[in-house]
């Protein structure tokens, strides 16, 4: 899969830059337009955009549209309660990955880390440049660099947990990462938050693929309908970007919200997630 996922990082690029120029744009951009700014012949930007998306520029135009968060809302909004009500809090469906998760205790979370190995490396992944942490009990962090660059996120992302003892280990973080990335088997999560941060985290994990909720959903889903603000303050701190899917979190009016790796990013995995589930319902 390892080929696969460094194809689909740099599909990812030409849509990081057909993004751009759909949103610089005033209208809808034929495929020729589109192929035109990629400097590709309209053939193989087709192609490749096929290949990452399933679905043609202009209904993936639609996905990216500032309407579509609304959209998602009135078509796809997922009622948390009844989702753990079904006792589906402690394993669930995340994508086409099962997902198991173990959490930190607060006391080890108290001490910053202490005496934890977290092995890290750089990855490609679908939505570009990617940093990867893992312990032994299973992925801890993921973080996308393409709107922050790789040292912002390193220095975040080792904040997080200041006595950690941080080693760059590749080889032992991928073959989790890669099955997060590429959809398919299974791989293991390892919560390091305090106890309400992890609440949050589990709620978010119910929200089904192309589907969205809202921050006060998840506030009274986790028993606290009044803590919108620190349930969005959770979202945002969410160390396991992707595979935990705090991009599913939007504002009640429909607006995106925050991303703490960047908006285009989040719009870019809304849109993917979105024309995925379309592409595989029809």
């Amino acid at each position: 899969m390892r080929d696969e996922t460094l194809e689909k990082a740099y599909h990812y690029q030409v849509m990081r830059r057909a993004i751009d120029a759909i949103d610089g744009a005033e209208e809808t951009l034929s495929l020729d337009d589109l192929a035109r700014r990629m400097d590709m012949s309209p053939a193989h930007f087709q192609r490749l955009f096929s290949a990452w998306v399933g679905v043609s520029p202009k209904r993936y135009q639609q996905y990216l549209a500032l309407g579509h968060a609304k959209s998602l809302l009135a078509a796809r909004f997922t009622t948390l309660e009844a989702a753990m009500g079904a006792g589906l809090s402690g394993s669930g469906r995340l994508h086409d990955l099962f997902i198991r998760w173990e959490a930190m205790s607060p006391g080890e979370f108290a001490r910053g880390g202490a005496g934890l190995t977290i092995r890290w490396g750089w990855m490609d992944s679908p939505f570009g440049d990617a940093l990867a942490m893992a312990t032994d009990r299973g992925l801890c962090g993921i973080a996308f660099t393409e709107e922050t660059g790789r040292d912002h996120a390193m220095r975040d992302m080792t904040a997080r947990w200041p006595s950690a003892n941080f080693v760059e280990d590749p080889a032992f973080v991928e073959p989790w990462a890669q099955a997060a990335f590429d959809l398919q088997g299974e791989t293991r999560l390892h919560m390091i938050g305090a106890p309400f941060q992890i609440k949050v985290w589990e709620a978010l994990l119910q929200i089904p693929t192309g589907h969205v909720s809202t921050y006060s959903e998840i506030a009274r889903a986790i028993g606290h309908p009044t803590a919108m603000r620190a349930v969005g303050t959770a979202v945002g701190r969410n160390p396991v970007s992707f595979l935990i899917p705090c991009h599913r979190a939007l504002r009640k009016s429909g607006g995106l919200g925050g991303y703490h790796w960047g908006l285009p990013v989040k719009r870019a995995i809304l849109a993917w997630e979105s024309a995925r589930t379309e592409s595989a319902a029809g």
